[in-house]
């Protein structure tokens, strides 16, 4: 056995340990539990087809009567007229938080796990706000302050970093664009900075979805008219902004009425009617240089850019849940939508937005699946996902404040070590879930580290399957190589053996050039071996693992640098690494 694989035994069994004293799989019982959750949600609809029946002349009566009634103008509230009802105080805020999230642990008898310490509370959060882990001097000054205030002002300075609009531009991005699309010569990269510079700026986000949903413009100027470019038909569109954008799973009314929810068929098609008349021109194969990429919208639209399915209804425009809007002919029907989704008054928006952010830091939705906002998926607190939406929507949509808030939580600062009574507790926030990186914070985590990581990514073609060239080429290749399902869960490790072995394998990781300067700098093995724990683990190595690895340097032989980069090879293929903790 050589070195490296000995030293890697060691450190991966120091993983083990680690993952050991971390939340496990749910056992049977929570099985059961979950079987005796789903029974009852099969009763609960099947009493509420019983009552559908009864009401189903009632609600044919009413909507005879409503079409001789004259339709019902769209709310003129724009996102550039609304202003602040409440300014949305984060102290405040977290205090509400750790009310609500208190009492539902009160109520199941369940005590949380103790407070973060300071080297696991700088790591998830740097990960969490801009996607990779900090630097060893950030965590040497953190750990070494004793500002009583130090969390709060990290948070501050996270969010005032330019990879935080990079960090919420990465995850929306892949959010709004279908892995499936066929659109191969068009590039996503006006749309990644478009959403990175709002991000940075703080539009406010009933601004920034107005700006989405109703975008037109060529592409060069606009980039967020490349949401609607990667999704092509009506029906898309629809099911796209029903998800992002009022957080609910309309697409099975498609076809048929919803068989989980309320939702008809008809209120399906009446949503889609405000997307019947988007043009979407596209670069389609590489011999087609001369078009301009954009997006219009015109009384009639061509079909070859914006096809309708064969279950297509002819129906009106109809507001999702809501009324029929009066929409002139040869205007555009999508910002009509947008004045009346982005308001505070809308029953979907708010809480969306809410429930996407909470996901983002704790792992799962107050509602969970965190598109599915519908009465027959139960929220787990829904006072606290009623009180935070309701301060978001009248703080003004401040996505920043709302952010800072979570994060200034006891349950947000919780470790993620649980106790022998929490262990089994997924969905109470008893203790802080384990979330695997995500692949663009693996490798920007790792080129922090090793340098620009562009030998583990593959080569070829980058998202949807087009060809990738340019300074994101690299870092597109290792996202698409590393990604897992459409819809992966944030504590889901869907890695295989070909990811791990490009990670074991890698040149640049395992190279001795990662460590000359360390070497160079003539740094006891001691103080040497705490720098690459601080640049890696962003944690001073324990007393256990400095001995066995002070060891292990002073009995190699040859290049100095030798056991030193075992050592950093060995760390970066850790669990402790892959995950945020």
């Amino acid at each position: 056995m050589t070195r490296k694989h000995l030293l890697a035994s060691v450190l991966l069994f120091t993983g083990a340990a680690f993952l050991a004293t971390q939340a496990p799989v749910a056992e049977v019982s929570a099985q059961d539990a979950k079987a005796e959750k789903k029974a009852a949600f099969l009763k609960k609809l099947a009493d509420r087809k019983k009552t559908e029946d009864d009401k189903a002349r009632a609600d044919a009566a009413a909507a005879k009567a409503a079409q001789a009634k004259p339709a019902v103008a769209a709310p003129k509230v724009t996102p550039k007229e609304t202003r602040p009802l409440q300014a949305l105080n984060p102290a405040d805020i977290a205090k509400l938080i750790d009310r609500e999230v208190d009492k539902k642990l009160s109520e199941a008898k369940i005590a949380p796990s103790s407070r973060s310490s300071d080297a696991e509370f700088l790591r998830r959060v740097s990960l969490d706000i801009t996607g990779v882990i900090p630097s060893p001097e950030q965590v040497e000054s953190f750990l070494n302050s004793s500002d009583s205030d130090k969390r709060a002002k990290l948070v501050d300075e996270l969010l005032a970093n330019s990879r935080y609009g990079t960090r919420l531009s990465d995850i929306w991005a892949n959010q709004m664009i279908p892995l499936d699309s066929t659109i191969r010569y068009l590039t996503r990269d006006p749309l990644a900075n478009w959403l990175a510079d709002s991000f940075n700026d703080n539009k406010p986000w009933d601004r920034m979805a107005h700006d989405i949903i109703s975008a037109s413009g060529e592409q060069a100027k606009n980039g967020a008219v490349t949401y609607y470019m990667f999704n092509q038909g009506v029906d898309k569109m629809t099911d796209s902004v029903g998800k992002l954008f009022l957080g609910v799973q309309i697409q099975c009314a498609q076809c048929h009425n919803h068989p989980f929810t309320h939702w008809k068929q008809e209120e399906y098609w009446g949503l889609a009617q405000f997307f019947y008349n988007v043009n979407v021109v596209a670069q389609r194969n590489g011999k087609q240089t001369d078009i301009v990429p954009g997006v219009s919208e015109t009384a009639r639209a061509n079909r070859k850019g914006n096809p309708l399915p064969e279950s297509a209804k002819a129906v009106a425009a109809k507001f999702l849940g809501g009324e029929k809007p009066s929409l002139q002919a040869g205007k555009p029907y999508r910002p009509v939508l947008a004045d009346w989704l982005c308001t505070a008054e809308n029953p979907f928006f708010a809480k969306s937005m809410v429930n996407r952010v909470w996901a983002q830091y704790f792992g799962r939705g107050i509602v969970n699946p965190i598109d599915d906002l519908s009465d027959e998926n139960e929220a787990s607190h829904p006072e606290l996902l009623q009180q935070l939406s309701s301060q978001f929507a009248n703080g003004g949509f401040d996505v920043k404040n709302l952010i800072r808030a979570i994060c200034m939580s006891d349950a947000y600062q919780r470790t993620s070590q649980p106790t022998p009574e929490n262990k089994l507790d997924e969905v109470l926030y008893s203790h802080m879930a384990m979330k695997v990186m995500t692949p663009e914070q693996l490798y920007d985590s790792l080129s922090t580290v090793a340098g620009n990581f562009s030998d583990a990514g593959g080569r070829g073609k980058g998202m949807n399957g087009g060809p990738k060239a340019g300074a994101n080429a690299a870092r597109e290749r290792f996202a698409t190589y590393f990604m897992g399902s459409e819809n992966p869960k944030a504590t889901d490790y869907e890695h295989g053996i070909p990811q791990a072995l490009r990670l074991m394998n890698s040149p640049r990781l395992s190279s001795p050039a990662a460590v000359s300067d360390l070497v160079s700098s003539k740094l006891t093995p001691e103080k040497a071996i705490e720098k690459l724990y601080l640049k890696t683990v962003s944690r001073r190595p324990t007393d256990a693992e400095l001995k066995r690895l002070t060891d292990h340097v002073k009995a190699a032989a040859g290049d100095p640098k030798t056991p030193y980069s075992d050592i950093l090879w060995a760390l970066l293929n850790s669990s402790e690494f892959a995950l945020n903790h």
